[in-house]
């Protein structure tokens, strides 16, 4: 996957606000090909192993209980630079910090339910989207 691929998850109140189809549409109209997508729900398990990496921080269990209070979209994003481009498109993690235009200025709730996962290195990318997709579920 590295350098052309990116993970992204729409958390819970992006799927909760009925925003799927908005918040895709801002990928694909920047370029991105979707290569993998499912709507699925991570359990506590799944969340507390994704999440691994913030389990020393403050906010960890506060992160587990919201991405696992509903639905998410887990998807594998295809486009040139795609790990920079789409943490561009994203935003910053604070909404009231992004730039206008961004995924998480437009959508995004507060810096805890802040709309969108994206994934923040090539290695990442590959580790978040093996950890929600088989090698045959991508296309």
């Amino acid at each position: 996957m590295s350098g052309n691929r990116t993970f992204t998850m729409l958390k819970p109140d992006t799927v909760e606000s009925n925003n799927i189809g908005n918040v895709t549409q801002m990928i694909t109209d920047a370029g991105f090909v979707i290569k993998a997508m499912k709507l699925t729900q991570l359990s506590k398990d799944q969340a507390k192993e994704f999440y691994s990496v913030h389990k020393e921080r403050p906010f960890y269990g506060e992160l587990v209980e919201y991405m696992t209070s509903g639905p998410i979209v887990a998807a594998v994003l295809e486009k040139d630079n795609a790990v920079e481009d789409f943490r561009n498109l994203i935003g910053s993690t604070d909404p009231s910090e992004a730039e206008d235009g961004t995924i998480r200025k437009k959508y995004a709730e507060s810096k805890g339910r802040n709309a969108v996962h994206g994934s923040d290195s090539d290695e990442n990318a590959q580790i978040e989207a093996d950890f929600h997709f088989n090698k045959e579920d991508l296309v």
